[in-house]
């Protein structure tokens, strides 16, 4: 049913399980995913919680963020085929803004489907 714990410590009457979480290789966790750890922080605590207690959250913020950033990408690629470009060598501040425009729409298709549900 639930996750045995071998070991308890006594904390005045009650008797606590000993939860330590496994170590993982030193990966960063990126934006998205400390996005998420922030949205469950305040929206959905249960999930917080019960990724916490089986040893899942840092893989399931891992795995969001990953597929958060192959999202931004395929998506500013499709963007970028249905709205070309100006040229970088004679409009430069043109394609920085549609560049950045491109990713920020993106960016927000990504947040409202991924980080934010």
């Amino acid at each position: 049913m639930g996750q045995e714990f071998r070991y308890y410590y006594q904390c005045g009457d009650y008797f606590i399980p000993d939860i330590q979480l496994s170590l993982y290789q030193h990966k960063v966790l990126g934006k998205y995913g400390r996005m998420r750890r922030v949205y469950l922080q305040e929206k959905n605590p249960i999930l917080l919680n019960d990724l916490i207690l089986r040893d899942q959250l840092f893989l399931y913020l891992w795995e969001i963020d990953e597929t958060a950033h192959c999202r931004v990408e395929k998506l500013m690629t499709e963007l970028l085929k249905r709205n070309p470009n100006p040229n970088k060598a004679t409009h430069q501040m043109a394609w920085v803004q549609h560049m950045n425009s491109l990713k920020a729409q993106a960016e927000e298709i990504v947040l409202a489907e991924l980080i934010y549900s």
